[in-house]
């Protein structure tokens, strides 16, 4: 597998673990009563974005082709579909149990958001195991 793609993999994983860490550091304020540590979270965040864009081997490494896929690919697995699941699951809760509150909502969403995260990086492994035998089979040809 060329440098590119495992270098898009680890970016993926790095920037689902960075958004993971603002959602969770919500949470936690919210919790504790304080938003120093969303604001400590996205201050982290946003110097790495900034790093990203103003140091140039960073800016043109992103730009290719594959970071793009597989960011987007993560986005999947850490937004798009646990907020749908999220969502169906605190109606179902909210109609069988009892009302959820705001703070139990956003926990419900991390969780599947982390979910989501493991599934992604589970399947980048898996991705990586069956072109680690494909090559070998072309190989031995």
């Amino acid at each position: 597998m060329p440098k590119v793609r495992h270098y898009a993999d680890l970016v993926a994983i790095l920037a689902g673990l960075m958004w993971l860490m603002v959602y969770w550091s919500v949470s936690y304020s919210v919790h504790i009563g304080n938003i120093e540590p969303s604001l400590a979270a996205m201050l982290l965040t946003g110097s790495l974005i900034l790093t990203s864009f103003v140091h140039r081997p960073t800016r043109v490494m992103l730009r290719r082709y594959h970071v793009r896929k597989r960011r987007t690919e993560m986005w999947m697995h850490i937004l798009a579909l646990p907020l749908v699941l999220a969502f169906f699951l605190a109606i179902g809760l909210e109609q069988l149990i009892t009302p959820l509150n705001g703070e139990q909502k956003m926990l419900l969403f991390n969780v599947m958001a982390t979910a989501g995260w493991l599934v992604f990086i589970f399947t980048l492994a898996i991705k990586l195991l069956i072109h680690t035998i494909t090559e070998r089979r072309k190989n031995r040809r």
